[in-house]
């Protein structure tokens, strides 16, 4: 089966054709993917500047996380479960489009970017976390990276809806 055709039997399946040929559905699953969205963004944002150094230099970055990682997987998975919802009812045309392509791509790179962080820069936590000192440059680079990641993936996400 060629990818076309993959993607008009995703299309087919029938919880793809009652989101798609609903008037309530579609919209509903966009709300709760866009909520999800802006809640991830607005956390990871808020412990991005933490790590450059913009935002919030007197709490431990090992507190904060832990207390706002929860909701970070909370909203990813509500954002991840949203979103798939909203690929099967439009899989044609999401499947063709580039900003959803490249807005996949840039999830990707984040994961990475965060599996590396958690990996390694974390390591050191202990040492530079609890302080208001500057945290070091592997955490600050992190930090930015990670920032300008999510700024263009909810870019490419608002282009996808302009773009057939």
């Amino acid at each position: 089966m060629d990818y076309a055709a993959t993607l008009k039997a995703i299309e087919s399946l029938p919880l793809a054709v009652a989101i798609a040929g609903g008037d309530a559905l579609f919209p509903w699953i966009e709300c709760v993917h866009v909520l999800a969205i802006v809640l991830l963004v607005g956390v990871i944002a808020m412990l991005d500047l933490r790590l450059i150094g913009w935002a919030s230099r007197e709490r431990p970055l090992d507190k904060l996380v832990s207390e706002w990682l929860p909701l970070v997987w909370g909203a990813f998975v509500a954002a991840v479960i949203s979103g798939l919802l909203l690929f099967i009812a439009k899989a044609s045309v999401y499947g063709h489009n580039l900003f959803f392509a490249g807005k996949m791509l840039l999830l990707v790179a984040a994961g990475f970017n965060m599996a590396y962080f958690h990996r390694v820069t974390w390591q050191g936590v202990a040492e530079w976390g609890r302080t208001t000192a500057t945290t070091p440059r592997a955490a600050r680079l992190a930090g930015a990276a990670s920032l300008v990641l999510w700024i263009v993936i909810v870019a490419f996400g608002r282009w996808i809806g302009f773009t057939r």
